[in-house]
């Protein structure tokens, strides 16, 4: 058994595709079937149903892939930590953010980071908090920066507070609204809603902040970009709720205060393993020095 065989594994479950995995991978599709092939009459199992729609993992597969990047990120972290010890930065740094991060410029710290640390491999997944954590969780991502209501915690995973937000109203700039200097929930709840999809963080602080109100609203669409969400408000579809701290930077729309608005924490998180060199040196560009004993690892 060998590393580029469970990396080949990896890509496949990832992209759901020989060919994507393959390009992904910088190898011709027939070898990495090939290796992949011959992992599995090692291991007597086959790791992959294959269509001609699509590729999905066995139950096999299900269980040996969580090991397979275990073991790839055990090889990849041994090489980084070297480099690390002789003034070196590589290896890979995996992050996760919400759409809305706004405790931190993100795009300009990593831009930061790619020019000082050239030999690290950045990648980037925007999506939900609960998401991310989870990804924390398997390794996926080492840190995220999440947005959830007060009464929320990241669990599972290091964590550590940075910021604390209250939600205003964004809207057309053609909306009645748009002229008020300060609005509250219920007069907030007879307008057609933009929010992000039931049962995520994002939407849970605002739908806690409506009931504590006594009222009722109505979310029309539900959307998990923030930028569709502002084309949708700017084409006076409805309104929404944000983070004050990020709208600074939205064009456009009107932004209103609301007197009894949600609050939203945000957070960032990593894995209860030890974090990669990469990890350590983005943070630092931050200006955030994790103690992992001392802070929830």
């Amino acid at each position: 058994m060998e590393l580029q065989q469970m990396r080949y594994v990896i890509a496949v479950a990832e992209t759901s595709s020989f060919t994507r995995a393959a390009e992904r991978c910088l190898v011709v599709q027939s070898a990495l079937s090939h290796q992949i092939a011959r992992l599995e009459r090692e291991l007597g199992a086959r790791l992959f149903d294959r269509t001609s729609r699509r590729v999905r993992l066995t139950p096999a597969g299900e269980a040996f892939l969580p090991a397979a990047r275990q073991a790839v990120d055990a090889a990849e972290r041994a090489a980084a930590e070297v480099a690390a010890a002789v003034g070196e930065i590589r290896g890979r740094l995996a992050i996760g953010v919400i759409p809305t991060v706004a405790a931190f410029d993100i795009p300009a710290a990593l831009h930061a980071f790619r020019r000082r640390y050239p030999q690290v491999r950045i990648g980037l997944h925007v999506g939900a908090s609960e998401l991310l954590v989870e990804r924390v969780k398997e390794g996926v991502l080492e840190i995220a920066f999440l947005g959830l209501p007060p009464t929320a915690r990241p669990e599972g995973v290091g964590s550590r507070l940075l910021a604390h937000d209250r939600l205003v109203a964004v809207v057309a700039p053609g909306h009645p609204l748009a002229e008020e200097t300060e609005v509250d929930l219920a007069r907030l709840s007879s307008e057609v809603f933009v929010d992000k999809p039931t049962g995520t963080a994002g939407r849970l602080q605002s739908d806690q902040a409506f009931a504590a109100a006594g009222v009722h609203r109505e979310v029309a669409f539900e959307v998990t970009d923030a930028g569709f969400t502002t084309r949708l408000i700017h084409q006076n579809l409805g309104i929404t709720l944000l983070p004050s701290a990020y709208t600074s930077h939205l064009t456009g729309v009107v932004t209103v205060p609301v007197r009894d608005a949600p609050a939203r924490n945000e957070h960032l998180v990593w894995s209860r393993s030890t974090l990669t060199p990469a990890a350590t040196a983005f943070l630092a560009e931050l200006d955030i020095v994790i103690d992992q004993e001392a802070e929830g690892s």
